[in-house]
């Protein structure tokens, strides 16, 4: 006789009481609770910190995000969101507009900084990028197509990914995350789950999907000082032009080099630091300042952290010879306002 007829009969019809089910760990709905309380609070901290950005009028007219990071009005965008403006459109939060003052920008990492006026602002917490660890929780922040204080979560999908900037240069250690962006959400923040910005969303790569990229906010907090006190970056140049070449196995093995690659340059501006140094055409650069150069980029970078005016050796090839000159790099021309 099975047991429910046996109860059945015994207890006169009552109900039989179920069989308690087995205790299910509670460990999944632990984290799922966990995960939903940490985006819940970073939304709750972060949403009035962050704005919305517009910039032209009408069909000319664009938009994106920005977050504030001190009480006095102080923002971080993208450089293409407020790109060829000195001044923007800013919608906070709560509903209100005011003008934005273009305090900096900077095209080689597609940042710059926003002053709205005045003194009791929301502001987020700056973070250590350095401490990011691929798998944490990513929550990014914005207005994208226009829904203003959208939240996306995901996770730190890589770390030191470089990504070009829409001047053409290339930025290093870039985040990458697959929290969702769309346009709009650039300039807004990317947030760890202690509601500290990480980095500035800056890309993404379509028609990919969960493909996005941040500007880490130690980069930003790099260069703001430079931004707030002279509204852009200096940063050295040598004043020539090279393309990228191969270098002979032969001429490696003779002189130890262990690269590839070198670049040639092509052209030298008169006056400038590499023909004051001795420069030629034709020479095929494989180092400056103690670092190899394999590549344009190389030299960029290299040159983005050599300081102005210090002389730094620069190591060519010329004529199967391996030679050693010494360049000061001036400061590098501010890029044309687009």
């Amino acid at each position: 006789m099975s047991r429910f007829w046996q109860h059945f009969i015994t207890n006169g019809g009552e109900d039989l009481e179920p069989t308690p089910a087995a205790p299910q760990p509670a460990h999944d709905e632990d984290v799922l609770d966990a995960f939903s309380r940490a985006v819940v609070s970073v939304a709750e901290k972060l949403r009035p910190a962050v704005v919305n950005l517009r910039v032209g009028k009408g069909g000319r007219g664009g938009s994106g995000s920005g977050v504030l990071f001190t009480p006095d009005g102080f923002l971080l965008t993208n450089h293409h969101v407020v790109q060829g403006s000195d001044t923007v459109r800013v919608r906070l939060n709560d509903g209100s507009e005011l003008t934005g003052r273009v305090v900096g920008n900077d095209p080689w990492t597609d940042l710059a900084v926003v002053q709205i006026e005045g003194n009791s602002f929301p502001f987020a917490a700056l973070g250590d990028s350095a401490k990011l660890k691929v798998g944490q929780l990513a929550v990014a922040i914005g207005s994208p197509l226009g829904f203003e204080s959208t939240v996306t979560a995901g996770v730190i999908s890589a770390l030191g990914r470089t990504l070009r900037s829409v001047s053409g240069h290339l930025v290093d250690n870039v985040i990458q995350t697959d929290a969702a962006l769309n346009p709009g959400n650039s300039g807004g923040p990317l947030v760890d789950s202690h509601g500290r910005v990480v980095g500035i969303n800056t890309a993404i790569i379509q028609p990919a999907q969960g493909i996005c990229f941040a500007v880490p906010v130690n980069t930003a907090k790099t260069i703001l000082p430079q931004l707030l006190r002279h509204g852009r970056v200096v940063r050295g140049y040598l004043g020539l032009h090279a393309r990228q070449v191969p270098l002979a196995p032969d001429l490696r093995a003779k002189y130890g080099i262990d690269q590839k690659t070198g670049i040639e340059i092509l052209m030298l501006e008169e006056d400038g630091p590499a023909q004051n140094a001795g420069l030629w055409i034709e020479d095929v650069i494989v180092g400056f300042a103690g670092k190899p150069v394999t590549s344009i980029d190389d030299l960029q970078r290299a040159l983005t952290q050599h300081p102005v005016g210090i002389p730094a050796p620069v190591v060519v090839v010329r004529e199967g010879r391996r030679l050693e000159r010494t360049a000061a790099p001036g400061e590098y021309p501010t890029p044309v306002r687009g």
